[in-house]
């Protein structure tokens, strides 16, 4: 018998057709990162002023063409601007509210996602509409009757009006934080919720032990969201606050402006000092945001 030969499978010069494929696929992959660098770029560009400015001399900082390194490397300018005003307090009563808000927003905003994903009730559809046409309602037009409510409640110049709101779903930013965490319970199989009631668990055993654990990326987007817009809130602060004692860091640093307006360095510091917490906190958090931000949404 004659022997037939297998056909040769490595193509022409001996090489695999996945490593020829590779090749395309490698390249799109590098022309896909200088992509993303390139759009990064510009979005990075004010964070690089800031710093630069705020290791400069206010002299070397209006240079024409700038200059990129500070020469001599100006560190004093943060001691400077960071004793000048007393920014440890300031830094403690922003991070109580931020705290306080964001515990309650998850807490709340998570149990009425929970019901409105999760549990069954007539007029369930009706309710969840009504709240969304809350978020067309402008912060403007209840500004006055908020402000009122806590005047006449005598709780000017404390933390509750920049707090207690939060304990309360759908207040502020809630409406958003609600569908969030609303369209990521959806994506966990109902399956678990009827076996855990079959074993005899109640609906708040559900959303601790089942819900809750599960959605740990969406709950942390939450988090960062009332974090970050807990922390850079001016207005809240500027409306409720009078005592300085009581100031948070946007009003500290807004009355550091007025006050040191042509100490460019100290103001640039200070600054960069403000918004250094909200960067470790994404650069710590961001796997879990991004997952969460993914997985909004997506059904099984």
């Amino acid at each position: 018998m004659t022997a037939v030969a297998a056909p040769d499978r490595t193509g022409a010069r001996g090489v695999a057709p996945t490593e020829g494929l590779r090749k395309p696929r490698r390249y799109g992959r590098i022309l896909l990162y200088l992509a993303l660098v390139a759009g990064a770029l510009p979005t990075l560009l004010p964070f690089v002023w800031l710093v630069r400015s705020a290791l400069m001399q206010d002299a070397q900082m209006f240079v024409s063409p700038p200059e990129w390194i500070p020469a001599p490397f100006q560190w004093s300018n943060f001691s400077e601007a960071l004793t000048t005003q007393p920014f440890g307090r300031y830094f403690v009563n922003t991070l109580v509210i931020a705290v306080i808000s964001v515990l309650g927003t998850v807490l709340t905003c998570a149990v009425a996602a929970f019901s409105f994903s999760r549990l069954r009730w007539r007029g369930r559809n009706v309710v969840f509409a009504l709240l969304l046409s809350g978020v067309m309602l402008p912060y403007a037009v209840t500004l006055i009757p908020t402000f009122v409510m806590w005047q006449e409640l005598g709780a000017l110049d404390t933390i509750a009006p920049l707090t207690v709101p939060s304990w309360f779903a759908g207040a502020g930013g809630g409406v958003f934080n609600i569908f969030l965490l609303r369209q990521f319970f959806l994506t966990i199989p109902f399956e678990l919720d009827e076996a855990a009631y079959i074993d005899g668990a109640s609906p708040w055993r559900v959303f601790w032990t089942i819900v809750m654990p599960l959605s740990k990326p969406a709950i942390i987007v939450v988090t960062i969201f009332t974090f970050i817009g807990t922390w850079n809130d001016f207005l809240g602060p500027l409306l409720y606050l009078q005592s300085e004692e009581n100031y948070t860091l946007s009003l500290g640093l807004a009355s550091f402006q007025s006050m040191y307006l042509t100490q460019w360095g100290y103001l640039m510091a200070a600054s960069a000092a403000v918004i250094a917490p909200i960067i470790a906190l994404f650069f710590v958090l961001q796997r879990y945001f991004i997952e969460g931000v993914t997985l909004t949404g997506i059904k099984n």
